[in-house]
């Protein structure tokens, strides 16, 4: 099938992977859209790396139909192999070469693989272009890794923990990595514990537990984090503390107050904060005391996904 007539890049029906007795996944469905960065998270075991390793052609799954690029990763035909780049969880190992050698000895597997000095340049290892392999830092591998992952230019990527052991720096300069890939019209797979890079980096999410695709959205959606109230906290000063509460608050909002601090849980925030700002200044109070507005974080949501998922199970 030619890249015109593929519908998705990944796209994935009942996946199963099974270990004796045991499940690693387990009827996983999945499509990936064309250019889009696509998070898969989930807890240490969850079975991100064993579907990642089934989508690359590594595992061969017990069950289920996956096309990725069209084909079925199990044939792993040479010529599929070369769209696609990967960058496993684990470092490797490259004995004897330094560090502009290893990208290049990868590059030349490649139809039309990405100048070296470039890719070099764009993962931070420029200037230790003749560093022996061997004497990098732990973080100076991880990015060696993903040099050697992307050399080919590959239409699609499968980034497994890339940027684990890396300092603030330089997770985000493979951050900026993702986004020029994706600026190309490239697609990335993307496995991350870290749900800032999610936000910041993923158009769609899925969330894997017990080898099961529990939720899948963009990460404003998930969970319903889009549609969970919002809380509006402030504390009562002097000239508040025996002053009803405004009408005119939004229909669904709820009020509690404990020891003089008020929590509004409502959808609407600046509906909120459009009755109480003028029912404060009324009485000359010009800034409510520790006024905060939150809306659930993406690792709220997510803990409480991964915390409903295992209550089930038990």
């Amino acid at each position: 099938m030619s890249t015109a007539q593929e519908a998705h890049p990944v796209s994935v029906r009942g996946l199963a992977k099974k270990y004796g007795d045991t499940f690693a996944v387990r009827d996983l469905s999945l499509d990936i859209h064309r250019g889009e960065v696509f998070a898969l998270l989930g807890p240490n075991g969850a079975g991100k790396t064993t579907t990642v390793d089934i989508l690359t052609g590594v595992r061969r799954r017990t069950g289920g139909d996956v096309r990725v690029l069209g084909r079925d990763p199990a044939e792993d035909p040479r010529e599929w192999r070369a769209r696609i780049g990967v960058v496993p969880q684990s470092t490797g190992a490259y004995v004897d070469l330094n560090v502009r050698e290893v990208v290049a000895h990868f590059a030349a597997m490649y139809p039309a693989p990405l100048p070296v000095d470039q890719v070099l340049d764009m993962v931070g290892l420029g200037k230790h272009h003749a560093a022996s392999a061997l004497s990098l830092s732990g973080g100076q591998q991880r990015r060696l890794d993903v040099a050697v992952g992307v050399i080919g230019d590959p239409e699609l990527i499968f980034l497994d923990e890339p940027t684990t052991g890396l300092d603030p720096v330089a997770r985000r300069e493979a951050w900026d990595l993702v986004r020029w890939f994706a600026d190309r019209g490239r697609t990335t797979v993307l496995t991350t514990h870290y749900l800032d890079e999610a936000e910041e980096l993923a158009q769609r999410a899925g969330v894997v537990v017990g080898g099961r695709l529990v939720e899948c959205g963009t990460p404003a959606e998930l969970g319903g984090r889009d549609t969970t109230p919002a809380t509006v906290t402030f504390r009562r000063c002097e000239r508040l503390a025996d002053r009803a509460l405004p009408h005119g608050l939004p229909g669904s909002t709820r009020a509690e107050e404990s020891g003089g601090l008020v929590t509004l849980r409502t959808p609407a925030p600046m509906g909120v904060l459009e009755v109480l700002l003028p029912w404060a200044h009324e009485v000359g109070v010009q800034e409510l005391a520790e006024l905060r507005v939150h809306r659930p974080t993406l690792e709220e949501i997510y803990l409480d996904l991964i915390a409903r998922e295992a209550a089930a199970c038990h």
